[in-house]
């Protein structure tokens, strides 16, 4: 399976790793996400979108923390992809990160996926009518 790697960043608390999987670009950030760390994620995700991937899947299996400002991060890269017809999901949330998204309402406006299998299942199919990957988990 070809996962061109598009790039990553790092600082002591947050790694951020950013590849393509099909019409999709995998961010998964690793460590603690909030003020001190939350460019390292916005970065990538902006780029991502500036490049023309639109579908963002966030793989949360590795993210330990998350504050305010990182939750506004991805709330503010869910609107960018919106307005240009994707969209953000998060995938495998750890479960203090997803009770953060649960107290602020935010797991209602983002698709939340159990695993990044899911997600990616999800991914649309390759345009031009060619035949789909195979969507086995």
């Amino acid at each position: 399976m070809d996962r061109g790697t598009v790039g990553s960043a790092q600082s002591g608390r947050l790694l951020v790793e950013v590849r393509n999987e099909g019409k999709s670009a995998v961010v998964t950030p690793a460590g603690e996400l909030d003020h001190h760390t939350a460019d390292l994620l916005r970065e990538p995700l902006e780029d991502c979108l500036a490049k023309g991937l639109v579908r963002l899947v966030v793989d949360c299996t590795r993210l330990e923390f998350c504050d305010s400002t990182g939750l506004n991060v991805l709330l503010g890269a869910r609107l960018k992809a919106e307005t240009a017809g994707g969209g953000v999901h998060l995938a495998g949330m750890q479960p203090v990160v997803a009770r953060v998204f649960e107290i602020t309402g935010a797991d209602a406006v983002f698709t939340v996926h159990d695993s990044l299998a899911d997600a990616l299942a999800e991914d649309p199919p390759a345009s031009s009518g060619s035949p789909g990957s195979p969507e086995s988990s």
